[in-house]
């Protein structure tokens, strides 16, 4: 899996592995907030598996680039929502075709009999995934 992941690009800090030039946690941010409403900072960094200090701090490097706008939620002034700007929604919408293109390309790699059961294995290893607990809840030495 380590290989897979530096492989493919994953390490990068500046560029994703479809080749955009941005961080992949940015570049995640936006694809997750694309075609949505607007969502706390708390499910965005839920969603995208980072804690709470770098959510805002994410949030607001894309705000200062122009790409999403943070507002107070209506009931709970102290919940940021965060949405896509038009501009914002452009790039998003950028990264999500070249990440479908670049996994296209991966997956028209493959040999034409074994795409379903790579793609059903992949499937299954995310389930198993998000079954096992996160690593700062494991008591781990």
């Amino acid at each position: 899996m380590q290989r897979l992941f530096r492989r493919f690009g994953a390490l990068s800090s500046d560029r994703t592995p479809c080749g955009k030039p941005l961080p992949m946690g940015y570049a995640h941010g936006l694809m997750v907030l694309l075609g949505g409403d607007a969502m706390s900072q708390q499910e965005l960094g839920r969603e995208l598996c980072i804690d709470k200090s770098n959510v805002a701090r994410l949030c607001a490097k894309m705000a200062e680039s122009g790409h999403v706008v943070q507002r107070a939620d209506a009931t709970d002034g102290r919940i940021r929502r965060v949405s896509l700007t038009p501009k914002g929604e452009a790039l998003a919408r950028e990264v999500d075709a070249a990440s479908s293109a670049r996994f296209g390309d991966l997956l028209d790699a493959l040999p034409r009999n074994r795409r379903a059961s790579v793609v059903a294995a992949l499937g299954e290893l995310v389930r198993a995934v998000e079954a096992l607990p996160a690593a700062d809840e494991r008591n781990v030495s």
